[in-house]
This record gives C-alpha cells, sequence and structure tokens, in this order.
C-alpha cells in the first residue's frame, strides 16, 4: 500500500487524506492535488465542511503576530464546499484508494495548481528564529463554517485539518550547452595583459552534483597569478511585497594554482555547493520544507514566457565567480596587485526520480 499521509481535527471530525506532499510542475501542466476528506457530522450542527488550497507568501513569524509584524499574503486560494455535497470531481487512481482507506462518509476533492504560481521556497532561519519559515508554501485545509467566505466568522482551530504540501520542479531533460566567459586585463606597471576563459560543460547541475569549470589562463603580464578563488552566489529577488533583493555567498573555496610571468595553465577545477555548508546562514533560500524532511538549496527559479514577475513571490539564481588573485611585483608590491574575475551563470535543480 502507498504511503498516506492524514491529518485529524481537534474536533476529531474531519480527517484530511493526501497520497502525496510533492506535486510536480512540468511547465505546461502542474500535477492535480486529489485528497479525501472523511466526515464524522454528529458535532457539525448548522455548519458546513469546506476544503481549500492556498498558495501565501510568509514574511515574519508567529511569535511576532500579536505586534501586527507577521505578514502573509495568499497568491491564490481556492475553496470547495463537500459537505452538503457540492463539488464532485471525476474520480482518479488515487481518490480510490484514499476512499479505501478513509472508508465510510468519506468525501473526494480535486484542486488544479495553476501554472503560473511559484514553486514551494522556504528562507532558512536563523539559529534563534522561531515559529514558521518565511517563503512560499502551499497549504490543503479542511474546516467546519457556516459560509464559505464570511470575514466576520471565526474558524476554530479545532474544527480545521491542515497539510502543508510542496509544488516542485525538476530538471529538463534536455541539458544545454554550457557558458563560457573570458576576459583580458592590463595591469599598471605592466606592458600586456593576463587573459583568461572560464566555461562549463552543461547549463545545469544536479544538487550535490561536482560541478567541473574548465579554466585556461594566459598570463603574458610580468606579474605572478598567487592563486585562484571561485564563488557561488545565491542572489534571492523577493518580487511580491516590494523589490528586495540580497546575494548570500553559498560557496568560497581557494586553489593554490600559480602561474608565472609569461606562463600557461589550463585545468578543471572542481566545486560542489551544499547546504550542509551553509547551515548556519540566515535568510538563505531552499527548496520548500517539510516538517521533519531534510532540504537543500533553492532550485533556480524556471521563469515561463508571459508570467507576471509578481505573482512569483521569490525568485532564485546563482552565478559562479573564477577570480585570479594577481600578486604585484616590484617596489610597489601590494599596490599593483589586482584581481582577474569572470563569471558564469549556474543552474542548480533535482533530476526528475525515475519511479515518476
Amino acid at each position: 500500500m502507498a504511503k498516506v499521509f492524514k491529518k485529524t481535527s481537534g474536533n476529531g471530525g474531519l480527517t484530511l487524506y493526501l497520497g502525496k506532499r510533492d506535486y510536480v510542475d512540468n511547465v505546461n501542466v502542474v500535477d492535480k492535488v486529489d485528497g479525501v476528506v472523511k466526515l464524522d457530522p454528529k458535532d457539525f450542527g448548522d455548519r458546513k465542511v469546506f476544503v481549500q488550497l492556498a498558495c501565501a507568501f510568509r514574511y515574519g513569524s508567529d511569535d511576532l503576530d500579536v505586534m501586527g509584524l507577521c505578514f502573509r499574503k495568499d497568491i491564490w486560494l481556492e475553496c470547495f464546499q463537500l459537505y452538503p455535497e457540492s463539488h464532485k470531481p471525476s474520480m482518479s487512481t488515487m481518490h480510490e484508494t484514499l476512499l479505501k482507506k478513509a472508508g465510510d462518509n468519506a468525501y473526494a476533492f480535486t484542486f488544479d495548481i495553476p501554472t503560473n504560481l511559484p514553486c514551494s521556497v522556504s528562507l532558512q532561519p536563523g539559529p534563534d528564529d522561531k515559529g514558521k519559515a518565511c517563503g512560499v508554501d502551499f497549504e490543503v485545509k479542511t474546516y467546519l463554517a457556516k459560509e464559505k467566505s464570511d470575514p466576520d466568522e471565526k474558524i476554530e482551530k479545532k474544527d480545521t485539518a491542515r497539510l502543508i504540501i510542496r509544488k516542485i520542479q525538476y530538471a529538463p531533460t534536455q541539458v544545454g550547452a554550457g557558458p563560457k566567459a573570458e576576459i583580458c586585463k592590463n595591469f599598471m606597471m605592466s606592458d600586456k595583459p593576463v587573459q583568461m576563459e572560464a566555461s562549463l560543460e552543461k547549463d545545469l547541475y544536479f544538487h550535490g552534483e561536482a560541478i567541473p569549470i574548465k579554466i585556461k589562463v594566459k598570463n603574458e603580464s610580468n606579474k605572478t597569478v598567487k592563486k585562484f578563488k571561485i564563488t557561488v552566489d545565491q542572489t534571492t529577488d523577493i518580487v511580491l511585497y516590494c523589490a528586495d533583493k540580497y546575494t548570500k555567498t553559498v560557496l568560497n573555496k581557494e586553489f593554490g594554482e600559480t602561474v608565472e610571468s609569461n606562463g600557461t595553465f589550463e585545468s578543471t577545477l572542481s566545486i560542489t555547493p551544499m547546504l550542509s555548508d551553509n547551515k548556519e546562514k540566515r535568510g538563505l533560500a531552499l527548496d520548500g520544507r517539510l516538517k521533519d524532511e531534510d532540504t537543500n538549496l533553492a532550485s533556480t527559479t524556471m521563469l515561463r514566457q508571459g508570467v507576471e514577475r509578481e505573482v512569483l513571490g521569490i525568485l532564485v539564481s546563482y552565478k559562479i565567480k573564477i577570480n585570479l588573485i594577481v600578486a604585484g611585483g616590484g617596489l610597489l608590491g601590494g599596490l599593483t596587485a589586482s584581481d582577474v574575475t569572470v563569471e558564469l551563470p549556474l543552474m542548480l535543480m533535482h533530476p526528475k526520480p525515475d519511479a515518476e
């Protein structure tokens, strides 16, 4: 029997069943959210049963709620009445499995997630942060209420059952050609330049996969390249509520290779950006986190043509910087030292599982 996720309301009257927590965004269509709610209506009175799916952006933590600083904005929300019955989806294999598991007095529902919604992203909390992480999340909720959407009606926590789900994207099966960048830099007190070219084999790498960077250096100057420094930066662009954009370094690695004056260098240096090396960095974007499950650095946001940026909530991108540290020679020494830098875009994603 496949794993079933379930949550029962505090009053025992509602039990929400889902067959999975991860729903794949295939760019042109997103997996349907098929679920079931089992009812025990003896204490419902004149209240009805509703089920809703909400995609929300959360900014701020629950303990700040009293000060009015918690920020939660629904990006998209859909709600159906389940009981008395008014929502009748066409039955899927998943529905049949869940109905068998739930037993009598269970009602099926289906949500279609629009393709223009963001994927689940959470921002890594700092060591002392409490409450729910900031980010974009999806939540399926079933609850008791007299009306579908009466802002004045208070819905008790005990009359609610909820499960967080994730909308995720996998890497496309076809990868593209890798990016390439080059620079030719002249120095003070030197007639000739340092030339560098850096390239990747492909445009997309999987989380945890080693990334080999091919580097060629031609040093025609009278200076020595002391070492190579490679960094990977994650840029998080929060487009929903303000133009808040920030960059955090997720990898910083030095290589002791030197290139003497009039020398050349051609080699491949390998890096692997990992969340395990960045556990303390507050605000780092991670793939949407489910309770008690490990996660990884956020996947690159794949933008569709024609989708408004604002609806995407959080955009994540990466770039690799390759830096040559060049020593200054002669009497001026450090005053003539300089860096030679090129940048390459990087896409990080998960491979599509074989089982899918």
